[in-house]
Parts: C-alpha cells; sequence; structure tokens
C-alpha cells in the first residue's frame, strides 16, 4: 500500500482548494508587457527552501502562480500546520496535503492545536507519517487553557529527531526514550517529575542544549553526560512555598536561569566546568506569595526576613560557584543582593570574570551592588550595563530597603580608594525604553545620578581603557 493511498485519497476540503484546479496566472505590466518574474528563475531548490519558512496554508496559494508552481509545493520537506477550533475539513486538509507529498524525508514537522484532544487521533496519524518520513525536527504545541495534548506513541523511539519542542505536552514517565540522534530539546509549560527527568535524559545519549521554560514538578536535575552543554531554566510556573531543586551538571558550560522563580531554592551543586552564566532571575516575597494563594499575610515588616536571608546565603554559595566562569550576566535582585551583604561585611569571592554584564532596571539600580562586582573581578575586560526603563510591579515587601537607600548614597571612590581596572578596555551602558526616548529625556530621571556616579568611578579607574558608549534604544519583545 503506497503512502498516499494510507493516508487516503481525500479531496481537498471545501475551505482549501485543490491547488491542481487553480488556473494559471501571468503577472502583466500596465503596458500589457509580460513583467520580469526574477524569483520564478531561482533553481526549485531555493524556492522550497522561501516556500518552508512559511506556514504550510500559505504554501498552497502559490501554486496559482503559474505552472513551474503548481506542483513545488508536494516537493515541500518541512511542514507547519495550526488548528483552531475543531473542523472536520481541515483533517481532510492535512490529509490531503501529506498525501500528495513526494519529498523523501521531513525536515521539520510543527503542530499547533487548540483543541489535541478532538484532534489526537488524527494528531497521531500525522506524526506517524513524519516519523517514516525520518522527520528531524518537531515542534508540538497546545495552545488550549486547560487540555494538553499527548505526545503520539511513535516519537518515543524516533531515532531520526534532532530537535524536539513541546509545549503544554504530556508524555509518560514509565515508556521508553531512544532519542539516539536529539540534540537540543525544548520543553514548556508542562509538569515534570524526578522519573520524567531521569528516563528523559537517560534517552537522549547526544543532547548538547535542554530548554525548561514554565516549569515545575522535579526537584532534582543531574546531568552526568559530557555533551549537554547547556541548559536554560526560564520561569518556575508553581507558587507554592518551600520547593528546592538541585543542580548537578559537572559538565555544563553555559547557564541560563532567568525570570520569576517565584519562591524556588535552586542550588548549584556542581557547575564546576561553568563558563557563561545568566543570572537574571527574581524571586517573590513569602508575603506576596501568600497573598497570591490568599492566605494570611503577616504585616509586620520583619516577617519575612528569615525567608530572604536564606535567599541571601544562596546568593553566596552561587558567587563561589561561579568563581572560574569567564562570562557571567547578574539580574537586578541578585545585584540588590549582593549590596545588602555587602553592608553586612559579606566579602564578595574573587571572580576570574573577564566580561560582566548587569541586566537592571531604573527604579532599582544598585551602583553599590555593581561596584561590588567589579571589585571582586579584577581580570573584567568588558562591562555591560543594560537598563530597562520600566517600573517594577510593586510590592508588598521591605526587606533590605534601608540597605539599598545607603548604597545609593555612598562615595564610590571613597569606599574602595586606590582600586584599579587594570583590564577594563570597553564599557557599554544600554539605556532601553518601550517607546522611543531621546537619550537626552532620560536625564531627567532619578537613575541617572547613580549611572553618573558609576560612570565617573569607572573612568577614573580604568586605566587602560578603550572605548566608552552610552546608548538609547528601544526595547524589543
Amino acid at each position: 500500500m503506497t503512502e498516499r493511498r494510507a493516508l487516503g485519497e481525500t479531496r481537498s476540503p471545501e475551505n482549501y482548494q485543490n491547488p491542481s484546479a487553480l488556473p494559471d496566472q501571468k503577472s502583466t505590466m500596465d503596458s500589457g508587457e509580460t513583467a520580469v518574474d526574477r524569483i520564478s528563475q531561482l533553481p526549485d531548490c531555493l524556492l522550497l527552501q522561501i516556500l518552508s519558512l512559511m506556514p504550510t496554508d500559505e504554501t498552497l496559494v502559490t501554486s496559482a502562480l503559474s505552472k513551474r508552481w503548481r506542483y513545488l509545493w508536494n516537493s515541500l520537506d518541512t511542514f507547519s500546520f495550526s488548528i483552531f477550533d475543531y473542523h472536520e475539513g481541515y483533517v481532510s486538509y492535512v490529509d490531503y496535503v501529506l498525501a500528495h507529498s513526494v519529498s523523501p524525508k521531513i525536515k521539520k514537522f510543527q503542530l499547533d492545536s487548540h483543541e489535541p484532544g478532538a484532534y489526537q487521533s488524527h494528531i497521531d496519524r500525522w506524526f506517524s507519517f513524519a516519523v517514516e518520513k525520518k522527520v528531524e525536527n518537531v515542534e508540538l504545541r497546545s495552545n488550549s487553557d486547560e487540555e494538553v495534548c499527548a505526545l503520539p506513541e511513535c516519537l518515543y523511539t524516533c531515532s531520526s529527531l534532532i530537535t524536539l519542542v513541546l509545549g503544554f505536552c504530556y508524555f509518560d514517565a514509565n515508556v521508553f526514550i531512544a532519542w539516539k540522534s536529539l540534540k537540543s530539546i525544548k520543553l514548556k509549560w508542562m509538569v515534570l517529575s524526578d522519573d520524567h527527568i531521569v528516563n528523559l535524559l537517560r534517552g537522549c545519549p547526544a543532547l548538547e542544549t535542554m530548554e525548561l521554560s514554565n516549569f515545575k514538578g522535579f526537584s532534582r536535575l543531574e546531568i552526568r553526560s559530557s555533551k549537554l552543554k547547556r541548559l536554560n531554566l526560564i520561569e518556575y510556573n508553581d507558587e507554592e512555598i518551600d520547593h528546592s531543586l538541585e543542580i548537578v551538571a559537572p559538565y555544563l558550560q553555559h547557564l541560563e536561569i532567568s525570570k520569576s522563580l517565584y519562591g524556588l531554592k535552586c542550588r548549584l551543586v556542581d557547575v564546576s566546568s561553568l563558563v557563561n552564566a545568566k543570572l537574571t532571575f527574581n524571586i517573590t516575597c513569602i508575603k506576596e506569595i501568600k497573598y497570591l494563594l490568599d492566605d494570611e499575610v503577616d504585616d509586620e515588616e520583619d516577617s519575612c526576613r528569615d525567608y530572604h536571608q536564606g535567599f541571601m546565603i544562596l546568593v553566596q554559595d552561587y558567587l563561589q560557584k561561579l568563581s572560574c566562569a569567564s562570562k557571567i550576566t547578574i539580574g537586578t535582585w541578585f545585584t540588590e543582593v549582593l549590596c545588602m551583604l555587602q553592608f553586612k561585611g559579606v566579602p564578595i569571592p574573587e571572580l576570574k570574570c573577564k566580561y560582566l554584564t548587569l541586566e537592571l532596571h531604573t527604579k532599582k539600580f544598585s551602583a553599590y551592588g555593581a561596584a561590588g562586582l567589579l571589585r571582586a573581578s579584577p581580570d573584567i575586560e568588558t562591562f555591560n550595563i543594560d537598563i530597562a526603563a520600566m517600573h517594577p510591579v510593586a510590592n508588598f515587601c521591605c526587606f533590605g530597603s534601608q540597605d539599598l537607600a545607603k548604597g545609593d548614597n555612598i562615595e564610590l571612590q571613597s569606599w574602595i580608594s586606590g582600586f584599579a581596572f587594570p583590564n577594563l578596555k570597553n564599557v557599554k551602558i544600554a539605556i532601553s525604553s518601550r517607546s522611543r526616548i531621546c537619550l537626552m529625556d532620560h536625564l531627567k530621571w532619578s537613575y541617572v545620578k547613580t549611572l553618573f556616579k558609576l560612570s565617573e568611578f569607572l573612568l577614573k579607574n580604568a586605566s587602560v581603557l578603550e572605548k566608552f558608549v552610552i546608548i538609547s534604544k528601544r526595547r524589543q519583545y
């Protein structure tokens, strides 16, 4: 039985016209002369590459351009389908497209569904077709607010997979995974147990990059593979209190922990090979978490002291673990904690960092915390500050506010008297905002005084400085 017959010799559905029935059209100029069609002069391989960047629905429309284009889409090796409300016509349409595919191999198969439950049997069948064609890159996402998409059984042992992106999906922790060629995996909005993590890592011996977004469920991430070099943890999706996560990854080289972790205590047990670390996450005060959970909130100012001190100890541990990293990016919350630690007399361990970046908010800009990091980085060559001109969300917590206010008023030059940056060559300060704001307009804002104080300190103490740039840019989303 041929692949077409296996998928069904379906006619194109009512809302998706059969491309072979479309008339041949020629592009003409107003003068009646035939226009030069430079795109159609390109070889098929380039045209197919262009079509592969478009949603599959749109690629079929090109079959109306000319006889040359009429069947070009049949050779596509990239498919992108987006399903909204359940419609039998769309099922027939996808069946029609796949039945007429003549490509011997599929490079990418992407499917987004708003009602994955209604389409599950069809989804399983479509991905079976992709697996038979040795699909290399798969993206499967449920865009429903309530309904997760089950991972098709055929994908568990798809040995041709190179990249995998899953969003709001579910896979069975007890089913054997065999992704021997998989190099990159991105999981978003998924509940993963420790068993899921163990099964996943065991079944991906060639994995190089792992990204978990809006994650929750597991408490230990142990990576023993020497091939997995990059780990991104982007936003923790659980507002429960007293959750912790241990990371054991002795061969990891690149680590990112960003956005909100709520109250998650993320501990770096072993990251001894780390070269590049980005720690721009923020922690939510226990008062605010209780408020979100409709629990009783203690209004006493010091009621959250023990909670925050636990995270301050965690930051000290981070600095010890990052001491050998050559490239470090630190966020606002981390910089504030450094300011508090220094006023408590806690020294910052010496770092071997050569490239230091601070991603800060204009309303929470601690020059004292930034200067402390600089003092602990004698080998620094490049220093970047990316300041977001935005107003942070108000919260219940005032912990450390006195130390932060004291840090804003301290004289940096007298605090670090006689200190120099013997290797600092490049400084770049980028001020970003949602709207187009002239750099001169920023001079009216209160944070500029602190920024100028830090700039003056750098200019006086960087003996080999080659470039100092301040720019204003529009923030991208």
